[in-house]
């Protein structure tokens, strides 16, 4: 009987085969990824990260640990900084904070958590939980997840950004019901991020969000870049298309990966994992060039097949 050919059963056949010889070899070099500007700021972000939902929800023992240890490790040797994380991701932050803390890493990560609940006292204790879970006195994005409460968060988040406890503020959501919310969210303050689903199977945010971030000067993180998983299911199946190597893609992860970095208004994406092999796999988009509009056609099109 033959055995589905998952991400991780791919990637152990690629790197048999050497195919996975040349990522790696971009960070062993000293080659840095790609960054792209905050526009409130001018600071430059490392335009792939690390999101921590479900993966860095894990106990104390050594043999769960030890995996999340190298998926950081390997973000910050190939240049990498972004750490994307919530209180409502279980144990994650906790993780993040004891990993972060005992290899003493905390300045090279950009630590973005989030504030998922109701009320302005509430938030103000959760957020403080953060830090303590963190282990850190700074966050450098606090979000408010899923509009949750915003109009009561908002006042906190700008008084701790003006104190320096956290560097930047942003909100959030991942349902295309809510875009017409957080269109008008985004028009009628301020922000410096919003963090949003993008895939070559969901492209609802080109019509409007993303033209508005670009418009308002807001940085875009991208979560679900793989269509939560069910695209990149899909098309590992397939054979890896000959114009990957235009871009130099060596998997379809990074295939999927640049279509979303071809987005100049996209600075930051987070793809979810707990395992080193895919990390360093995701790290790659990171690198070389990005899909110009004739292949970004091509790309549409075979997800369409």
């Amino acid at each position: 009987m033959s055995r589905p050919l998952t991400r991780s059963r791919f990637m152990g056949i690629a790197a048999g085969a050497g195919l996975l010889v040349a990522g790696h070899g971009a960070a062993q070099t000293g080659v840095r990824m790609h960054q792209r500007r905050i526009p409130s700021s001018s600071e430059m972000l490392p335009v792939v990260g690390v999101g921590t939902w479900r993966t860095f929800d894990v106990g104390a023992k050594p043999e769960e640990r030890a995996p999340l240890a190298e998926v950081l490790r390997l973000l910050f040797a190939a240049g990498g900084s972004v750490i994307d994380t919530s209180p409502m991701y279980g144990s994650a932050e906790a993780v993040v904070g004891d990993l972060l803390s005992a290899a003493a890493a905390r300045s090279k990560a950009f630590i973005a958590t989030k504030v998922w609940t109701t009320g302005r006292d509430r938030g103000i204790t959760q957020m403080r939980n953060s830090m303590r879970l963190l282990e850190t006195d700074r966050i450098d994005l606090m979000q408010i997840h899923n509009l949750v409460d915003w109009r009561a968060h908002l006042p906190t988040l700008l008084a701790w950004k003006a104190e320096g406890r956290i560097r930047y503020l942003g909100i959030t959501h991942y349902t295309q019901s809510a875009h017409d919310e957080l269109e008008s969210v985004m028009r009628s303050e301020k922000w410096d991020f919003v963090q949003i689903n993008y895939a070559l199977d969901d492209r609802a945010v080109e019509r409007r969000l993303l033209p508005l971030a670009a418009e308002r000067g807001i940085a875009v993180i991208v979560n679900q870049p793989f269509g939560g998983g069910g695209l990149l299911r899909r098309l590992m199946n397939r054979k890896l298309p000959d114009w990957a190597g235009e871009v130099g893609a060596t998997s379809w992860a990074q295939i999927l990966l640049k279509f979303v970095l071809a987005n100049p208004t996209v600075t930051c994406v987070v793809p979810g994992t707990g395992k080193p092999e895919h990390m360093a796999d995701n790290l790659q988009a990171g690198f070389g060039v990005y899909p110009d509009a004739a292949l970004l056609k091509k790309m549409i099109a075979e997800v369409a097949a």
